[in-house]
């Protein structure tokens, strides 16, 4: 039976081989193993170096990530501030042309149930003794912000049906940066959005009847 060799394969001595070429295939299969040792040791040490430059752009990923949220998290609050300091009278007037009367406006309204369990906050509320309106604001305003706000919004309606409140809650939502398909989310979920222009705001209702809760 023949032997079969690979490239990598040691080579092997047949029968017939004298001292001479039996010596220099041994000396050429252990030339052969050292290389392969070598080459192994160069692999795992590229690999240790690949692990550490992933390690080290990991950290800094998470560095930059961090400081990310701390930077637009600041932003966040100062857009808020921001809003909040139009709320009376220049939010009540723009939403007054749009038919909307409310007649007070809070900023950083919360609601503690205990009792029932409800906990939530509002950046902005407004109301008068038929209608609220609960604004949320962000600076990159995305879809998940959207689905929170309906969450709140639903937890607005119960809280108000325990308390026999029946006035009819509406949402909106306020962002500096608002992707197009952000921005039609807010619409399709009968949203108004709020969106800086220059000094001032504009408000834009949604495309339908907006959303009651």
């Amino acid at each position: 039976m023949e032997n079969v060799q690979t490239a990598n394969s040691p080579r092997l001595p047949d029968g017939n081989a004298n001292f001479d070429s039996v010596w220099a295939i041994l000396q050429e299969n252990a030339l052969q193993m050292n290389e392969l040792r070598e080459s192994q040791r160069e692999t795992a040490k590229r690999q240790e170096e690949t692990d550490r430059l992933l390690k080290e752009s990991i950290a800094a990923s998470e560095k930059e990530r961090h400081e990310y949220n701390k930077r637009f998290g600041n932003l966040d609050n100062r857009f808020s501030d921001v809003i909040e300091s139009m709320i009376t009278p220049g939010l009540l007037d723009k939403l007054n042309d749009l038919g909307l009367e409310f007649q007070t406006a809070a900023p950083n309204y919360k609601i503690r149930d205990h009792k029932n369990k409800i906990y939530f906050e509002i950046d902005a509320f407004l109301q008068n003794s038929d209608v609220a309106m609960l604004v949320e604001i962000k600076t990159n305003l995305s879809i998940k912000y959207i689905n929170e706000h309906i969450n709140r919004l639903e937890k607005m309606r119960a809280y108000a049906d325990i308390h026999g409140d029946k006035r009819t809650f509406l949402g909106a939502v306020a962002g500096i940066v608002v992707p197009s398909e952000v921005k039609q989310y807010v619409w399709e979920n009968g949203f108004y959005m709020i969106e800086p222009s220059g000094d001032n705001f504009n408000i834009t209702p949604p495309n339908n009847k907006p959303k009651e809760w």
